[in-house]
């Protein structure tokens, strides 16, 4: 055997050391070591890139939830605000419906449409026939002529519920029944 032997390597051999046995396993030690560190770096610069992603998310996120959570809260005003009209309303109208129809009763109504007429000679006040009734028995005022004033007459109509009445006058209709004064109470608290 020829101890000259010529290696040939494909390309050009670089940083080549000699390797003896007590010094391989250090070098092995530090590529090692070498290889983990990098190895660490890696993984801390993806984990570093996967948390600003999830950050990002969360922030997203954040600001979807605020979002809603803002435009939520006007909308269960509105919901609350109705609920409380609705709830006057019918509130309304059950102390209303359950107070006794009286002659003071009967008699504001009339005056309080009749005094929403101007200049008008003639007026026909629609009751309620229990109402008229009432009236006539107790000898309201409200029956009796106005001495000089307007003619006003007085007629029973099963169309005018009882406590309301009424008005007809040549340039139109005044409804002061209690159903229609609640529906103007209900439009007057929507708006």
């Amino acid at each position: 055997m020829k101890a000259d032997r010529k290696i040939k390597f494909p390309a050009l051999v670089r940083d080549v050391k000699l390797v003896r046995s007590g010094t391989a396993d250090a070098l092995l030690q530090q590529d090692l070591k070498a290889c983990f560190e990098l190895g660490r770096i890696e993984g801390e610069r993806s984990l570093s890139a996967q948390l600003v992603q999830q950050r990002a998310e969360v922030m997203e996120l954040q600001t979807g939830v605020l979002s809603a959570l803002r435009d939520a809260v006007p909308q269960v005003i509105r919901e609350c605000e109705r609920a409380l009209v609705e709830l006057a309303v019918e509130a309304a109208q059950r102390l209303i419906g359950g107070l006794p129809v009286s002659q003071e009763m009967i008699e504001t109504a009339v005056k309080e449409a009749c005094s929403q007429v101007e200049d008008s000679a003639e007026l026909n006040v629609q009751l309620h026939p229990d109402d008229l009734a009432l009236l006539e028995k107790v000898n309201s005022p409200l029956l009796l002529p106005q001495g000089g004033k307007d003619k006003i007459t007085f007629h029973g109509s099963a169309q005018v519920t009882r406590g309301g009445c009424m008005v007809h006058t040549r340039f139109g209709v005044i409804d002061a029944r209690r159903e229609t004064k609640v529906e103007l109470l209900k439009a007057a608290l929507s708006a």
